[in-house]
C-alpha cells in the first residue's frame, strides 16, 4: 500500500531533507513519526532533496506500508465506526503531526492513498521554488528573517527579470550548478521571473522539470549581480552557454528558498513518466 504525503517545514534547523547520522534532518523526523504511529521502520521517498536551510511549503513524498503497518493503519479506530479506508489515510497525516508535536518545524498536511503507478520522485513533471530577498528598497524584517536573504544594495528588478526570462528553455546549466559525478547538468527551466510583492520584498518563482545541485541559489546570485549593475542582462545566458561557473555568480544563503510545489501529470500517466525520467537527459 503507497501512501501520498504533502509536507510542509522550516528548514532552519534541520541539516537538510536526507538522513545524515548525527544530524536532525526532515526524513529522520519524519520516519521516526511514521515508525511510532504505524510500526516498523518506514522510509519515504521524496520529490525534492532540498538541502540544509531550504524550507517547503509543498514538499511530496510517499511511503510503501507492508502488511503489518497496512493493518494498523487501517485497524485505526474512527470517530464513525464504518468510515471508509480512504477517511482512516486521510487521518494519518495529523496522527504523525500529533507526533512531531505542537508548534513543530515540520507538518504532514495531507495523506491519501496513491494512484497506480506514484512515485513522488519519479513521477513529477516539474518542481516549483521560490526565494525571497529583501534589498535596500524594501528593509529588513526580522519576523521573516528565516525564510528571506538580506542584499544592502537597492537592487533594480527589472534588470533582475529581463535576466531571468533569458534563461528559459532547454540548455545545459553547468555553469549554474554543484557538479556531481556522473550527473547530468541538463534541464529545462519553464519559468524564472522576479517582481516585488506588497512590502517591497523580492520574490523569485523558478519552475523546471528538475534542478541540479544548488542551481536555483546560483541562478538567484546571478540576478543579484544584474541587479546590482555587475553583469549585465545578457551575461546570464553567455554564461550559462560557455558551461563553466564564474566567481561573479554566487551561490546565495538557503534561508531565501523555499519549495513551493511540485507538479504531476493525470493518474494515467504517472506510471509513464516515472520510466521516462529515469532514463538520462540529453540535449535534442
Amino acid at each position: 500500500m503507497r501512501i501520498r504525503l504533502d509536507i510542509a517545514y522550516d528548514g532552519t534547523h534541520f541539516r537538510g531533507w536526507a538522513r545524515q547520522p548525527g544530524h536532525r534532518t526532515v526524513q529522520e523526523t519524519l520516519e521516526a513519526a511514521l515508525g511510532r504511529v504505524l510500526g516498523g521502520a518506514p522510509r519515504l521517498v521524496v520529490a525534492g532533496r532540498t538541502d540544509a536551510g531550504v524550507h517547503a511549503s509543498g514538499q511530496v513524498a510517499h511511503v510503501d506500508l507492508d502488511d503489518a503497518q497496512r493493518e494498523r493503519l487501517l485497524a485505526r479506530r474512527m470517530r464513525v465506526p464504518d468510515a471508509p479506508a480512504s477517511d482512516r489515510v486521510a487521518a494519518l497525516a495529523a496522527r504523525v503531526t500529533g507526533v512531531v508535536g505542537a508548534y513543530s518545524d515540520v507538518a504532514v498536511i495531507r495523506t491519501a492513498a496513491a494512484a497506480p503507478g506514484f512515485d513522488a520522485r519519479f513521477s513529477a513533471v516539474w518542481r516549483r521554488y521560490e526565494y525571497r530577498i529583501a534589498d535596500a528598497v524594501s528593509g529588513y524584517d526580522p519576523l521573516e528573517r528565516h525564510r528571506t536573504t538580506t542584499v544592502r544594495a537597492a537592487l533594480d528588478e527589472k534588470a533582475m527579470d529581463a535576466a531571468a526570462r533569458s534563461l528559459i528553455g532547454l540548455h545545459d546549466f553547468a555553469a549554474y550548478c554543484k557538479p556531481r559525478e556522473e550527473a547530468t547538468t541538463i534541464r529545462t527551466l519553464l519559468e524564472f521571473d522576479w517582481r516585488r510583492d506588497a512590502q517591497g520584498v523580492l520574490v523569485a518563482h523558478v519552475r523546471a522539470d528538475a534542478f541540479c545541485h544548488s542551481m536555483v541559489r546560483a541562478l538567484v546570485g546571478a540576478s543579484v549581480a544584474v541587479g546590482e549593475g555587475r553583469l549585465g542582462v545578457d551575461d546570464v545566458a553567455d554564461i550559462r552557454d560557455a558551461r563553466e561557473r564564474v566567481p561573479e555568480v554566487k551561490v546565495l544563503a538557503a534561508r531565501g528558498l523555499t519549495l513551493s510545489e511540485v507538479g504531476y501529470p493525470a493518474d494515467d500517466l504517472l506510471a509513464q513518466r516515472a520510466e521516462q525520467t529515469r532514463g538520462r537527459r540529453t540535449l535534442d
